[in-house]
């Protein structure tokens, strides 16, 4: 896999970046000084989908140093929580867990019910819990998002931008270090059950350390993806893809341009996140519905499988009614008709 992802990347490095099918708004910028390194409709409204969860994980990261909670404290599963659609650990009524497992599987699952979970365990209520989140996203500068739940499940007003979501992106590796390991892990357990990351870029790319995937039918395949060399660390922000591996390539070409780059790019006066002009026609959100391929959007691939098997069906039906019929004429045919009409049912099949 490693293989083909490097093919891939190596491909796209010399189109991605200029590409004008790229679906959704993109931001490669330098973690440490957020000097912007390649910018495609950074303030353009889109839904965040699970990358909601990195607010949420910064949330419960101040409240843990706040000594609300602890990585220990246990925290119990409501009927809300329960009600979340997957992606889910699926935890019944009263089931508990600690504050460092349910931090896990928000980021390595990206768990609905566990981001409920943590929301009320820190605030009381889910909207307590998005009160504060919009509270951290203006003290974070991040202008034009706007949260109303937890976990990123499809909400018309739930919005945000590449440029706002790299801010909270530098945030969370600048303001809680101690974490980094919950953004690169591949894998966790619960009891007997092992979940996967999401995010291709932490098995496929060198250097790759985080951070999170989100995805919805109106959102389309998102990434924020961070990946360090040589003792820099680069963050690359991707929007609106049709599939997960287009997520995956494109943030790393991104970031293969921006290490490849970054040397000669530092002789000039680049922006940074803070310093980028705002878009003045920066657009609204808009849907990825009908360009994702995903079965559960209604876009994937199964109608078309299903379309080849009802076609294959159709020929073998119309194959065995041609062998019918030239067993029945064999058996009314002299021995030469007979010999064709085998030959006849043997190339049918």
């Amino acid at each position: 896999m490693l293989v083909k992802i490097a093919r891939a990347v190596t491909g796209a490095l010399a189109v991605a970046l200029a590409s004008p099918a790229s679906a959704g708004p993109t931001l490669l910028f330098d973690a440490a000084d957020g000097r912007v390194l390649y910018a495609e409709d950074p303030d353009n409204l889109w839904h965040p989908a699970s990358l909601t969860k990195i607010m949420t994980a910064y949330v419960v990261f101040d409240a843990v140093k706040e000594g609300k909670l602890t990585l220990e404290s246990k925290i119990g599963c409501s009927e809300l929580a329960n009600s979340q659609p997957p992606s889910k650990v699926g935890l019944p009524v009263g089931a508990e867990m600690t504050v460092e497992t349910a931090l896990q599987a928000l980021i390595v699952k990206s768990a609905n019910d566990v981001a409920v979970m943590l929301a009320e365990a820190v605030a009381g209520s889910q909207e307590a819990f998005v009160a504060r989140m919009n509270a951290t996203a203006a003290r974070l500068g991040m202008t034009r998002t706007k949260f109303v739940n937890a976990n990123g499940l499809p909400a018309a007003e739930q919005v945000t931008t590449a440029r706002d979501l790299g801010k909270l992106a530098t945030a969370v590796v600048r303001d809680h270090p101690a974490y980094a390991g919950l953004w690169s892990m591949v894998d966790m357990r619960i009891g007997k059950r092992k979940l996967r990351t999401h995010n291709g870029l932490l098995t496929n790319y060198e250097g790759a350390d985080g951070l999170k995937t989100g995805f919805t039918c109106d959102s389309g395949f998102n990434v924020v993806a961070s990946a360090t060399r040589d003792g820099r660390r680069l963050i690359a922000v991707v929007l609106g893809e049709a599939t997960g591996r287009e997520r995956t390539v494109r943030a790393a070409s991104l970031l293969e341009h921006g290490f490849q780059t970054h040397g000669w790019k530092s002789l000039f006066d680049a922006k940074s996140i803070d310093t980028l002009p705002m878009a003045e026609d920066a657009k609204g959100p808009m849907t990825m519905r009908q360009a994702v391929i995903s079965f559960e959007c209604g876009t994937g691939r199964r109608r078309a499988v299903a379309k080849k098997k009802t076609k294959g069906k159709a020929v073998a039906t119309q194959n065995a009614d041609k062998a019918k019929k030239a067993a029945a004429a064999a058996k009314k045919s002299p021995p030469k008709a007979a010999q064709k009409a085998a030959a006849t049912s043997t190339k049918a099949q």
